[in-house]
């Protein structure tokens, strides 16, 4: 794939977020880091340990919680995840509307990568040059660079 000069590049995962520039040229990218988050996010038992109205007492039977069930069904760790990926497309939405980039390349798994195409607005559509399906928010910034070039 061919990563323009200045393109900005997000790599992202439910809870990890790494904004990325191109500092180098199109066939030889240069990544640099503008702006790195990491969220914290339990596993979905634990989270869902410490919920009002815990005690099955004070449960209304058969209330409609969360998703169409209850809190017992709802999974708090891929709402977070949610949550986080729309976080993300907000910030590419703001960058965008302030012209801060003008081609975008996304790295995320697929799910995130749906999560993040709900809350896109125009402008982000318009600039975005490729995405990949890949969960690199792991990897070191060269092992990014090479990904990005051995993608189609």
């Amino acid at each position: 794939m061919q990563v323009p000069h200045n393109a900005f590049v997000v790599v992202a995962d439910g809870r990890k977020m790494l904004f990325l520039r191109n500092e180098g040229d199109a066939t030889h990218p240069n990544l640099q880091v503008e702006r790195k988050r990491v969220q914290q996010n339990p596993a979905d038992h634990e989270q869902a340990t410490d919920l009002a109205g815990g005690a099955s007492s004070t449960r209304t039977p058969g209330a409609n919680w969360a998703s169409g069930g209850n809190f017992e069904n709802a999974d708090f760790h891929q709402l977070e995840e949610d949550r986080f990926a729309a976080d993300t497309a907000e910030l590419l939405n703001k960058r965008a509307l302030n012209n801060d980039f003008e081609s975008l390349i996304v790295v995320a798994p697929p799910s995130t990568l749906g999560e993040l195409r709900k809350h896109y607005h125009k402008e982000v559509e318009n600039r975005l040059a490729g995405e990949i399906d890949k969960d690199l928010t792991r990897h070191t910034i060269p092992e990014i660079e090479q990904a990005l070039i051995a993608a189609e």
